[in-house]
């Protein structure tokens, strides 16, 4: 199987991210976490606090920029996928929900957003 364009890019951003979350102290647990319910991009740890991580690139702006489209339905999916997630631990840790959002596959560009959903 081919890997698309945007498949390819999709994975750069998301080696970008871990590598600046890593940069940052954080510790990459998960990578590409994927259940019935929903898909994981990163799941981190950042001390004590278990870190769901969504990896939005948008290189085009014309409907908003990479927040932008992290939609409700989206941050439902993000919801159900952690839950899953949690489902399969020992004891459910702090957790928070955190965004790194690209425009161009250039780490200067980074733009890291913590506590993206309140859940």
């Amino acid at each position: 199987m081919t890997a698309t364009p945007r498949g390819v890019a999709g994975a750069q951003a998301e080696a970008l991210a871990a590598a600046h979350l890593e940069g940052a102290g954080l510790v990459i647990v998960e990578r590409n976490w994927r259940r019935r319910v929903g898909e994981l991009d990163l799941v981190a740890r950042d001390g004590d606090v278990l870190v769901f991580v969504e990896v939005r690139l948008r290189r085009r702006g014309d409907f908003g920029g990479a927040g932008a489209s992290i939609t409700a339905a989206k941050r439902s999916r993000m919801i159900a996928a952690a839950s899953a997630y949690l489902a399969g631990l020992a004891r459910t840790p702090a957790c928070r929900f955190d965004a790194v959002l690209l425009d161009a596959l250039d780490p200067a560009r980074i733009e890291w957003l913590r506590d993206v959903v309140a859940a």
